[in-house]
């Protein structure tokens, strides 16, 4: 069964007398009279990471993970909650150490403060957050416009190729496998556009499972389907040279998660003044395609106008 319909089926109807919950269907739970937004994340050893030789760096990566939550709703985080199940060996004093020294150094990049949470004893080592932030307002899922542009920030892939580079399925000189591996531990997550995405965005969500999984999400309510440029779809010169260099094909590099950008729909008459931010606020920000109809099939096409076939959208809790 996979996760969304687990949450329809089982869970959707126990939420509906809290409005806040938004139907269990976006990336938080937001309270608009207290101004308050929640979000609560897990992950697991083999799933979420893939092991902790990095402590440091795990850590890190599962932090921003979270927030990023928020920050594309258009939320500042404040606080967050940790909860650890782990044994001796992976809460070792030195990896303890090693733990709490990226938080700290996360807390001060972020300006969040470490407010609680829970520890218990297991062979089997996760983590949960969860993220407290406040906001007037919120950028919500499935209140994209018709004929609006999709829109990305930063570039996708990154983290995929770090990924691939950990499990030792591509070899990469010594500086582009640090370049790929902190993209993948370290995403640069927009804090920049807590501010200003509310100015054009219509709706929006953080790319975790892959960029079309995630569009797919973003407007799973609407009669709407998208189409997206694959020439358009901002990639790091670095991960250009790799696909050139390797020969590989860019379609297979694009929706495969762990990018934690933000992706936005916004009105044509807004292209201007999403330039202007981007530049003031020094954050890429990329038009990658369009919303139709639901008449027309989704789609994402080359340069010459034909679909391409992506046989990984992205990743899929299944149970």
């Amino acid at each position: 069964m996979h996760e969304f319909e687990l949450i329809k089926n089982y869970f959707q109807k126990l939420s509906k007398k809290s409005p806040s919950a938004l139907n269990l269907n976006d990336d938080v739970f937001f309270d608009k009279k207290n101004k308050l937004a929640v979000s609560v994340d897990t992950y697991t050893e083999g799933n979420h990471f893939i092991d902790f030789k990095r402590p440091d760096l795990v850590i890190k990566k599962i932090i921003r993970s979270s927030i990023s939550d928020l920050i594309c709703k258009g939320i500042k985080p404040k606080y967050y909650f940790i909860s650890g199940s782990g044994n001796k060996k992976s809460f070792s004093k030195l990896n303890l150490s090693k733990i709490s020294k990226s938080l700290n150094q996360e807390q001060n990049k972020y300006k969040i403060f470490l407010s609680g949470g829970d520890t218990v004893f297991s062979n089997k080592l996760s983590f949960t957050i969860t993220s407290i932030g406040f906001a007037d307002n919120i950028i919500y899922r499935n209140k994209a416009k018709l004929y609006d542009d999709v829109y990305v920030s930063g570039n996708i892939g990154d983290s995929y190729l770090g990924l691939l580079v950990l499990k030792n399925k591509i070899k990469l000189n010594s500086r582009l496998k640090k370049y790929f591996t902190n993209q993948y531990f370290m995403p640069n997550i927009q804090l920049k556009l807590i501010d200003q995405i509310k100015k054009f965005a219509n709706t929006s969500i953080d790319i975790s499972d892959g960029l079309i999984a995630d569009l797919v999400k973003m407007i799973n309510n609407q009669k709407l389907s998208y189409k997206i440029f694959l020439k358009d779809i901002p990639i790091s010169s670095n991960l250009k040279k790799i696909l050139a260099l390797k020969k590989l094909s860019k379609i297979n590099y694009i929706s495969n998660g762990d990018d934690y950008q933000v992706l936005f729909t916004a009105s044509k008459n807004k292209m201007r003044i999403i330039r202007k931010i981007a530049t003031n606020c020094r954050v890429k920000l990329t038009k990658i395609g369009t919303i139709q109809s639901h008449v027309k099939k989704s789609s994402i096409v080359d340069v010459e106008n034909r679909q391409i076939t992506l046989k990984n959208k992205g990743y899929f809790h299944k149970f």
